[in-house]
């Protein structure tokens, strides 16, 4: 297959465009540019490499191309076909966040900011992009507050002097311009403030407020000043917390990519040399060099928010940076520099960016590694075949002999996987057996998986079981008769209800109290196991107390549960006194439940 792959490939000819790798079912499984296709392509099919390249290969069946004419059209084409084919082996940032942008028609008498999915050629000024909607209301609120433009929904000129002005008003942070307080020049010279603030232009409007309120004081304007004063408070207020309007104002941006136990892609604003955000992404080990991925990956990033700064700055060489500009300014409507700082304060940014990039890596791999090396020592322990990524954890729970249930828990890399807990009401159990009722729910469990139930269509690698060596058994048995072979140990507590060793069924016990890890993490899953148990009996129980408790007449479902938010059970509704009761509820009702109870006392 190699061979005849390679001999295509030779045919190919030395000009730039893309390549598109196929497997055997004919699926785009990758997607690649080349300066010159024929020496690409033909590197694949001859000499060794990387294990994640090696797998890429292994599953090409075919391939085809597409020559253009420029390594910019050969650019536009790649990132065009990934995002339509989304190959197996591509890099594929998250495409779900949304970039939101902020709109304002400055052609309209009483201009407002509003949230737009992009920017149009419409001759508005746009904004952006945010972080999400939610994000870029609060940053419309907080600018306008701070230069006191309103952010009612009232209309201007139309809704001036209807009514009587806000609470903004009174707090300060609107001057009631729907009292026509303002001319509709003033109001577009506050509308200039934000627009600003917005363009991360804040010292520039500082200085000049500054510069007014020094005139007006000189010329004893001093309740003007005062104004002034205050305006100044309230925007250098917000520049400190500039951090929330991100890139709306980032002049230079630095890129960093770091592979470690993960992958991450960090990409650092700057204003006038200032940090103001940071973003960042996990992505899966690429099968290409730095400088291709880096390429890729600013690509998609920058394609997908449509707005850049003035320059961007790569951590290493990429052959593509003249096209990169070339589709930047394509995507922005103005030039952008692309370049590779190798010394002085430009090259420290992209320091940084390496820096944030290793932090993030070393954050999250930290916690993920513990929980692996936890696991795997289970692995070792417990002697398993398999290692532990799925744990089930099975507890019951009743009250005496009624309201017996069972709860399992599942825990997917040492961490809790709540859509997949499932809850099981015990039934036909007269009186209180744990160990019939433990049977019970774990067969009901697997019975599920034999008949391809959907939500139990998974099997752990572990399954734990609240209780000794008798309730491990109790599990095992079930799972032999059901034709099934899981390793099933106990959870032992010690006096202090904590697990301190997991038994077998045959009796071996593997004490987990000497390694701090394991203890926490089967404590954990004990602690959550109970919980989820007591969660569900309590619920049950209430609904049986609620539902005796409706029965009364002149008790609606809002007494019922201030009842039984006072009482707590039905026991101490019972025993209370009648002056008790009608410090909860109104005299009738409390009568009603007083004579209740008495009146079915005096009848048994």
């Amino acid at each position: 297959m190699l061979n005849s792959l390679l001999e295509k490939a030779n045919k190919l000819p030395m000009k730039p465009g893309v390549y598109i790798m196929l497997d055997s079912a004919g699926e785009v499984i990758y997607v690649g540019k080349a300066k010159k296709l024929k020496n690409r392509v033909t590197s694949y099919f001859r000499g060794s490499h990387l294990p994640k390249v090696e797998a890429m290969v292994n599953k090409v069946a075919d391939f085809n191309v597409i020559v253009v004419d420029s390594e910019f059209e050969s650019l536009v084409l790649e990132n065009s076909l990934i995002k339509q084919h989304q190959p197996h082996y591509n890099i594929l940032l998250k495409d779900d966040k949304g970039y939101p942008f902020i709109r304002l028609n400055k052609n309209e008498a009483y201009p407002r900011f509003e949230i737009v999915n992009k920017p149009s050629k419409d001759g508005a000024q746009y904004f952006g992009p945010f972080g999400g909607r939610s994000m870029t209301r609060q940053i419309i609120d907080v600018v306008c507050k701070a230069v006191g433009l309103p952010t009612c929904g009232r209309k201007f000129p139309r809704d001036i002097g209807k009514n009587r002005p806000c609470l903004n008003n009174h707090m300060g942070i609107c001057r009631a311009w729907c009292q026509g307080n303002g001319t509709e020049q003033e109001y577009k010279s506050a509308v200039n403030e934000a627009c600003l603030i917005l363009g991360g232009k804040t010292k520039q409007l500082i200085e000049d407020l500054t510069e007014q309120m020094q005139s007006a004081s000189e010329e004893l304007r001093f309740e003007q000043a005062a104004q002034l004063r205050d305006r100044i408070r309230a925007i250098d207020s917000l520049a400190n917390k500039q951090r929330v309007i991100a890139t709306a104002f980032a002049d230079t941006d630095a890129v960093g990519f770091v592979r470690g136990a993960k992958c991450c892609f960090v990409v650092l604003h700057f204003n006038d040399g200032a940090l103001t955000a940071k973003d960042f992404e996990f992505i899966p080990e690429p099968i290409e060099d730095d400088s291709e991925v880096v390429s890729a990956l600013v690509r998609q990033y920058y394609c997908a928010r449509g707005s850049l700064p003035k320059t961007v700055l790569l951590p290493c060489e990429c052959e593509d940076i003249s096209a990169l500009e070339e589709l930047f300014l394509t995507v922005s409507g103005h030039k952008v520099t692309v370049e590779v700082p190798q010394r002085g304060d430009r090259a420290k940014l992209v320091e940084r960016a390496l820096m944030n990039a290793n932090e993030e890596i070393l954050r999250a791999t930290s916690s993920e590694q513990r929980r692996r090396g936890t696991l795997t020592w289970l692995q070792k322990a417990l002697e398993l075949e398999e290692y532990p990524a799925r744990i089930e954890a099975f507890d019951v729970s009743n009250l005496g002999d009624t309201g017996i249930v069972a709860a399992m828990t599942v825990h997917k890399d040492g961490k809790p996987l709540k859509r997949d807990y499932r809850k099981f009401r015990i039934k036909d159990m007269p009186v209180r057996d744990d160990y019939a009722s433990m049977r019970q729910a774990v067969g009901r469990r697997f019975t599920k998986y034999n008949e391809n139930d959907e939500r139990f269509s998974v099997l752990p690698q572990l399954l734990l079981i609240d209780g000794g060596i008798t309730h491990a058994q109790a599990a095992q048995e079930v799972l032999t008769e059901l034709g099934l072979q899981l390793p099933v140990f106990g959870m032992v507590k010690d006096d202090r209800h904590r697990t301190r060793a997991l038994v077998s069924p045959q009796g071996r016990e593997i004490s987990i109290n000497t390694n701090q890890a394991a203890f926490s993490l089967i404590g954990n899953i004990q602690e959550e196991t109970h919980r989820f148990a007591i969660e569900y009996q309590r619920l049950l129980r209430n609904e049986t107390v609620g539902s005796e408790l409706s029965k009364i007449k002149g008790v609606g479902e809002k007494r019922k549960n201030e009842l039984l938010k006072a009482f707590k059970t039905i026991k101490a509704i019972k025993s209370a006194s009648l002056e008790e009761l009608n410090a909860v509820v109104p005299i009738n009702t409390a009568k009603a439940v007083y004579e209740y109870y008495r009146t079915k006392k005096e009848n048994q």
